[in-house]
């Protein structure tokens, strides 16, 4: 991805695609984001929108793809049976193909408008013309989680992993929030791009990464309540992003 633009306190660093993988005692292998696809990396003239590589510059290396970062945690890339995706833009959603087997779950809303919208930049139904094994979830369900509604255990999968609604980016948007002993761990997927903008004392964006949460946003009311709610979840939740370097070089 584009190498973003320093900070005092930060050397520049590429944008990050970040997807998280799960390991569970009876559900396989859970994988949170797929990334771009492996196709994506060999064809990106044909499956990308030529604007949007242009304007983000990824990084089209077949090792950074889920499947082969999958292989080279030592696991059998067919072992994935669910794929939770935050939303369906393309560099959550590209990866699905390399996992045709697996159960993807993702908010109604979201693949509703994804549907809906057909080849665009933001999506591009080439990701799904394989014919996924669905699973949808809809708004207004479920139930409180740290004072957001409407979270909802992900179908067939166990420990508990949520999804929570966590709209504004896209129609859909939500993040996926992971039990871990006493406490969560929180992917928020876009729901923010730079740590800086969940500063509970001084909120700030990134100059680089806040143009294209701007230009992506569908609801910028809506995204920027649910970045304040973010800011005070207490210390036992983990909140990580989806494109943030500095962010997650903590956790490597």
């Amino acid at each position: 991805m584009r190498e973003l633009e320093s900070t005092r306190e930060f050397a520049p660093a590429p944008a990050v695609c970040h997807a998280l993988l799960i390991e569970t005692p009876g559900s396989g292998l859970v994988l949170v984001e797929s990334g771009l696809g492996a196709d994506d990396v060999a064809r990106p003239g044909e499956l990308l929108d030529p604007e949007w590589v242009a304007l983000v510059e990824p990084a089209l290396v077949p090792a950074e793809t889920a499947v082969e970062q999958v292989a080279a945690l030592g696991h059998d890339p067919a072992d994935v049976r669910h794929i939770v995706l935050t939303h369906l833009d393309v560099d959550h959603s590209g990866g699905l193909p390399d996992f045709p087997h697996a159960s993807v779950h993702v908010m109604e809303a979201e693949l509703k408008a994804a549907l809906e919208e057909g080849p665009s930049r933001r999506y591009r139904p080439g990701h799904w013309a394989h014919g996924p094994s669905w699973v949808t979830y809809p708004a207004g369900a479920g139930s409180e989680w740290y004072g957001f509604e409407g979270a909802l255990q992900v179908e067939g999968v166990q420990p508990e992993i949520l999804l929570i609604p966590l709209g504004g980016h896209t129609r859909g948007h939500a993040g996926v929030a992971v039990k871990q002993g006493d406490g969560w761990l929180l992917h928020a997927g876009d729901a923010y791009f730079y740590h800086r903008e969940l500063s509970r004392t001084d909120p700030r964006p990134h100059p680089l990464l806040d143009i294209v949460q701007l230009d992506s946003q569908v609801d910028a009311e809506l995204r920027i309540a649910n970045q304040a709610r973010l800011r005070e979840l207490p210390q036992d939740v983990t909140v990580i992003s989806a494109h943030d370097p500095w962010e997650l070089a903590r956790y490597l």
